[in-house]
């Protein structure tokens, strides 16, 4: 069955073929709105959102594009023009991170009774801290570095969703990789090994001020090896950033489609 085929399928009502919709994007989605807003659950409620604006708009979906294209834009579009949830509400700017980052670091392992590894508290700690990075981008910059950068989204795939012209779409990503490059070069010991910030000294305080509960991680599914991060280190600066982002976890999005369905009617 083509996606065309299924496509039309699903406008006749069949709701196998719009599962089958659903399911080829929803994991996309929801990656990309645990990025743009950091709380999995908020990005639950704008993936759900997202989703049902696919099903009621599908109708006008012309088939002049891709429909994953066509998908994305309107993902875009409602994570850039969304409410502000929880973690934007905080104002997070670097200078606030920056000053965060180079204090209260604490060595060797936390005291808890928790069943979590030691490993994965502190992955939890490094993809925490570098998505409260993504948070002092604004909404346009943060979303374009997303496809961009961590995605892998071409300059014309990226123009496309934005709707603007490559050259303004490759100059907005330009800017959002030098401010997230500066920041990591001049504070994240993962990225320049100067720094006295390390992801194993945030652990201890991040579980103090309730950052990190060790029984419920929000992020940390497995841990990335020394190895990988000594050759991230390798790398040259300008593409050290982007590296440790595609190191984090790849994310299943909830099975919500019954209750999208069950809102929609």
């Amino acid at each position: 069955m083509t996606e065309q085929h299924t496509i039309q399928q699903a406008l006749q009502g069949d709701k196998d073929a719009l599962e089958t919709l659903i399911n080829g994007v929803k994991d996309d989605i929801y990656n990309l709105s645990v990025r743009m807003l950091w709380h999995p659950q908020d990005a639950e409620d704008a993936t759900q959102e997202i989703l049902i604006k696919i099903i009621t708009k599908l109708s006008t979906f012309k088939q002049n594009s891709q429909f994953k294209t066509w998908v994305w834009r309107i993902a875009i579009n409602h994570l850039l023009n969304t409410r502000k949830r929880r973690a934007e509400k905080q104002s997070l700017s670097f200078e606030v991170l920056s000053h965060d980052l180079n204090t209260m670091l604490v060595d060797g392992a936390p005291r808890t009774e928790t069943v979590v590894e030691r490993k994965l508290l502190v992955e939890e700690a490094k993809i925490g801290c570098m998505q409260a990075m993504l948070l002092c981008l604004k909404r346009e910059e943060r979303a374009t570095y997303i496809v961009g950068e961590i995605f892998g989204l071409t300059d014309t795939q990226g123009a496309q969703l934005f709707d603007i012209q490559p050259a303004t779409y490759r100059k907005r990503l330009s800017r959002a990789r030098k401010r997230i490059r500066e920041f990591m070069n001049n504070n994240c010991g993962l990225h320049n090994s100067v720094n006295s910030c390390r992801c194993a000294k945030r652990v201890a305080t991040n579980i103090q001020q309730g950052r990190i509960n060790p029984d419920r991680l929000l992020f940390a599914q497995s841990s990335v090896d020394d190895m990988m991060h000594e050759k991230i280190l390798q790398m040259d600066e300008i593409s050290r950033a982007g590296a440790l982002y595609r190191t984090h976890p790849t994310y299943d999005a909830p099975q919500m489609l019954q209750e999208i369905l069950a809102k929609i009617g």
